[in-house]
């Protein structure tokens, strides 16, 4: 089992920097593994990440943005979703 967290390294928001920061400090924090996988330098990982967020989770315009959080290939979410599941 790999976590995979879609980062973009090179993002110009803050909100997005910040909710990378707190979801891999979270994982960190609970001892779970987990592989940085940047969007901004790899194209490859842009368009995987792009293509494997379901419909349900897309955004109602533009392009799903990180951190999104995968168990190997089964989406489980982005940073809001981690911060609900956090505070059950």
């Amino acid at each position: 089992m790999v976590i995979k967290v879609y980062i973009a390294s090179s993002s110009g928001s803050t909100s997005i920097k910040k909710q990378q920061q707190d979801v891999m400090g979270f994982l960190a924090a609970n001892k779970i593994e987990f592989e940085e996988c940047d969007i901004a330098a790899n194209e490859a990982n842009r368009k995987w990440m792009r293509e494997n967020v379901p419909e349900e989770s897309r955004p109602a315009t533009g392009n799903p943005l990180p951190p999104q959080i995968f168990n190997e290939s089964k989406y489980c979410g982005e940073a809001e979703a981690l911060a609900k599941k956090e505070q059950q």
